[in-house]
């Protein structure tokens, strides 16, 4: 093992807050192809929902949204990406976003 490998803190990589997204740049998420067994368009959501603050991630919805994707995908055990989004305390933002775009959670 190398003596030198950074840990913990030291190897996390600062945020940038700032950073100016242009609506192009909003718009290449919509072309990311999924891992396989994970539905194309819940891999769109879910990489959008790691990497944007919640103010990127409404104008990015707007874009999904308008290029025909389905906010309401789900899994195979039927849960949906709302779903996901509920199970994290400091997500409840995205959560209004997504159901202001017309999410719903899994139907029991």
């Amino acid at each position: 093992m190398r003596e030198d490998k950074k840990s913990g803190a030291q190897r996390t990589q600062q945020a940038i807050r700032d950073e100016e997204w242009s609506d192009e740049r909003l718009k290449a998420g919509l072309d990311v192809l999924p891992p396989e067994g994970l539905p194309h368009d819940y891999n769109i959501l879910l990489r959008a929902y790691r990497g944007m603050t919640a103010d990127l991630f409404a104008r990015f919805i707007v874009f999904y949204a308008d290029a025909g994707h389905d906010i309401n995908v789900s899994l195979e055990d039927g849960s949906t990406f709302l779903d996901l989004v509920s199970l994290h305390r400091k997500s409840s933002e995205y959560g209004e976003i997504l159901k202001q775009a017309g999410a719903s959670p899994k139907a029991n």
